[in-house]
């Protein structure tokens, strides 16, 4: 039985609600809020969300969202192609490029490796990096994963990885705190932990 006076107004709460922070009392509004639009906004939100899901692609090179088989950023001539930033996630890129401190290209890895939640290295884009730097080409690695628990681990599986090859690996510094997610750190602080990266070797020296 819906809840409202209207099955249609119910089913499109439920969906909106399904959202990530979005409970039912934010979807109903965001629901009733698209009710007072014209016919033309509720088509161009439902259309751009359709468009989105069905068209969308993830970069062949380094795995970021994209419009074509190659993103913006690895077409890109005039980024550093010998510098490959790693991060967790598509949001970390985001954050990274809103710094406007980073010029080289990125590698998204889609997680961290986490066995409490089941997250294996293999189900990470792990060995497509690992092939990235034995084709040659690339002098410096950056680990700009978050300063947890997890991204700590992930970091060194991934130094053991990359170590056999003639590559420099770094990581951010230390300006971003402890336990921090890359996504919620301010432009600033995460633009001069890039600037001042420091060679992972040193990290254990903290």
């Amino acid at each position: 039985m819906s809840q409202y006076s209207s099955s249609l107004l119910d089913a499109a709460v439920n969906e909106f609600a399904k959202l990530p922070g979005i409970g039912r009392k934010t979807a109903l509004r965001l629901v009733l809020y698209l009710l007072r639009q014209d016919i033309a906004s509720a088509e161009a939100l439902g259309n751009a969300i359709i468009n989105l899901r069905n068209e969308v692609k993830y970069c062949k090179v380094c795995h970021n969202i994209s419009d074509n088989d190659l993103c913006d950023i690895c077409s890109n001539a005039n980024r550093d192609s010998s510098i490959v930033c790693v991060t967790e996630s598509i949001k970390d890129v985001m954050a990274i490029e809103n710094t406007q401190q980073f010029n080289g290209l990125y590698h998204v890895l889609g997680g961290v490796i986490s066995p409490m939640d089941g997250i294996s290295p293999n189900d990470l884009e792990i060995d497509s990096l690992v092939e990235r730097v034995a084709a040659g080409g690339i002098s410096e690695v950056i680990l700009a994963l978050s300063t947890t628990m997890e991204g700590d681990t992930t970091n060194f599986y991934l130094f053991r990885k990359l170590a056999p090859f003639n590559v420099n690996i770094s990581i951010l510094a230390r300006g971003v705190s402890i336990g921090d997610e890359l996504e919620y750190t301010d432009e600033v602080t995460l633009g001069r932990s890039i600037l001042n990266r420091t060679p992972f070797n040193d990290s254990f020296k903290l």
